[in-house]
This record gives C-alpha cells, sequence and structure tokens, in this order.
C-alpha cells in the first residue's frame, strides 16, 4: 500500500469519527435534520475509504452505495440490514437537503445513533479485512 492511499484511508476513518461526533452533538440540540446529513457522511466516508482500499472505484455518493451493495451486501461481507441503513442514510440525506417539509424527529433520529455506530464498525472492520493493495 503507498503512503498516499493510506493517507487517504487514515483521512478518511478519522474524518468520520468526527463526523460522528457533531451528529451527537446535533443529537443534544435537538436539530434533526442536519444530525441525519452527519450520520449519512460518516458512514459515507468509511464506505469510501472501503471501496477505496478494495481498489473499488465510485465516483458518486449514489456509485459509493452502488458499489457497496454489489461488493459486499451481496458477497454477505456486510448484513443486509446494515445494507439497507446504509440506503436509508442516503435517501434521508438526499430529501433533507433537496425536498421542502421533510421534518426528521427525535423519534426516528435517536435510534440511528447507535445503528450508526454499528454498521460504522463494521464497515471499519471491513476496511482492517480489505487486501492491502
Amino acid at each position: 500500500m503507498t503512503d498516499s492511499k493510506q493517507d487517504y484511508i487514515k483521512y478518511r476513518i478519522d474524518k468520520s469519527s468526527e463526523i460522528y461526533e457533531d451528529a451527537l452533538l446535533l443529537a443534544n440540540n435537538q436539530r434533526w435534520n442536519s444530525c441525519v446529513n452527519r450520520l449519512y457522511y460518516c458512514s459515507y466516508y468509511l464506505a469510501s475509504a472501503l471501496l477505496y482500499q478494495s481498489d473499488i472505484k465510485a465516483e458518486t455518493h449514489n456509485g459509493v452505495k452502488t458499489q457497496l451493495f454489489l461488493n459486499f451486501v451481496k458477497a454477505n461481507l456486510l448484513d443486509k440490514e446494515l445494507g439497507k441503513l446504509y440506503a436509508h442514510l442516503f435517501d434521508w440525506r438526499q430529501e433533507s437537503d433537496y425536498a421542502d417539509f421533510i421534518d426528521f424527529d427525535e423519534e426516528t433520529v435517536l435510534p440511528l445513533l447507535d445503528e450508526v455506530k454499528i454498521l460504522n464498525s463494521k464497515l471499519l472492520e471491513l476496511i482492517k479485512q480489505a487486501p492491502n493493495s
């Protein structure tokens, strides 16, 4: 693995952790839409790092989602429920950013904090298991 590849992956992992902490701050301040946005991005950074580690190209957010499903969910390396969670986060982030009259609430968002933590732990595990090309 080249230093630049290793640096990129480390950056994405660190960024994911920072963004998860931001999501916690937003949840504590009842900023539910922004919290959903941050929850998506903390998982997105790990998913994109996993794909990069595995030499799988994805140039868009939708591409990351598609490649994650094709290469990890379909291969049973990532649980289908965690794959569905990632897809929901993707959709909810899109809705909260671009649709009108979308308001997430505490009941919907608070459980996501733990669910995303589980998803991110699995993505980190897969990054560590991926071959160092």
